[in-house]
């Protein structure tokens, strides 16, 4: 067996528990170390996943450890700092999203990684989905599609209907400028452009419905691509789903083909309809555990790979600059109520 990968992790919030669970899991990796400035909840973290040291100085780990790969699990403000430190170190990095706070600090990041030659991959794990690995290949088979028409997709998420909305989880959430679309429809800007190819214009309204929160929690943002193809994303974090789990699709997705119509539900499932004909169900494998059936898990192991076999990323700096332009570009859309083209 060849030798394993030394990992180390600065972060112990919310969201870390599922990179911890998936690194564990993943036999090419050792993770050896995690920091995090509450010495408290580093060792908890430690505990749980039998992680053998913890460390509150970031440096101290990195210069102690001399790691293989470097796993950022902090909020987006603090990771050019981070990616800085780790970067002159030459230590390759998967770093969580969002990547930065504005697109000119993650254009700063993008300078730091291509000056330093390091690896550098976005935890951008939508795409990593079962249910949009299997779409994807059935987009690229006949008997699915020759042309795609058109897509819909409905996101219903209810979390953010409260007074008190997200205190429970991840509070921080309320005090954003941004919200809908920073944090969680720019996961969709890289599925959509996974599935579909590159946008070439977008149209968004975007609107605040809870008051007790700064950023937007709902809009309609409609995308044109460069293949002429035409989508819309409907979401809302205020508004509820029928579906007991909102959180394993994060919603309902249509998309309509020369063929006929597959169709996503929230459930997981997928059906195709050809044209004439009743729906079939489309058997794939999907099962619900960790973060929306597993995807997390996927994203670090495509990173664990591609280090090892020495591939490219699918969401290195180079592409995910695109991803943040067209959140951009949503936000200018809205505010200046106009399409936007890219």
């Amino acid at each position: 067996m060849s030798k394993k990968l030394k990992g180390v992790a600065v972060g112990a919030g919310y969201f870390s528990n599922f990179h911890y669970d998936a690194w564990n899991r993943i036999e090419e990796v050792n993770l050896e170390a995690i920091c995090d400035i509450d010495s408290e909840k580093a060792r908890y973290i430690a505990n749980k996943y039998n992680i053998p040291r913890i460390y509150t100085d970031l440096n101290q780990m990195l210069e102690k450890e001399q790691p293989d790969f470097f796993d950022i699990i902090t909020p987006p403000q603090t990771h050019l700092e981070i990616i800085e430190l780790a970067a002159i170190k030459g230590i390759n990095i998967i770093c969580q999203k969002p990547l930065a706070p504005s697109l000119s600090e993650a254009k700063k990041i993008q300078e730091v990684v291509e000056s330093t030659g390091i690896r550098f991959m976005v935890h951008e794990n939508f795409r990593f989905q079962p249910w949009y690995r299997e779409i994807k290949k059935m987009l690229g088979k006949s008997e699915f599609a020759n042309q795609v028409k058109g897509f819909y997709f409905r996101m219903r998420m209810g979390d953010g209907w409260q007074e008190d909305a997200y205190m429970n989880r991840q509070p921080y959430f309320r005090e954003m400028e941004r919200l809908l679309v920073y944090e969680t429809g720019v996961h969709f800007i890289d599925t959509f452009q996974f599935l579909f190819g590159p946008i070439k214009s977008i149209y968004a309204m975007l609107d605040r419905l809870n008051p007790n929160i700064k950023g937007e929690d709902s809009g309609i943002v409609f995308f044109e691509f460069e293949n002429n193809l035409k989508g819309i994303w409907d979401a809302s974090r205020y508004h509820e789903t029928e579906f007991s789990n909102p959180r394993y699709t994060f919603g309902d997705m249509k998309i309509d083909t020369d063929k006929g119509t597959i169709h996503l539900l929230e459930n997981g499932e997928i059906f195709f309809k050809p044209l004439g004909k009743s729906k079939i169900p489309q058997p794939y494998k999907h099962y619900d555990h960790g973060f929306c059936a597993d995807c997390v898990f996927f994203t670090q192991t495509h990173f664990i790979d591609s280090l090892i076999n020495n591939k490219s990323f699918e969401t290195d700096i180079e592409y995910y600059l695109k991803v943040l332009k067209a959140q951009e570009a949503v936000y200018h859309s809205s505010n200046k109520k106009m399409s936007v083209s890219l």
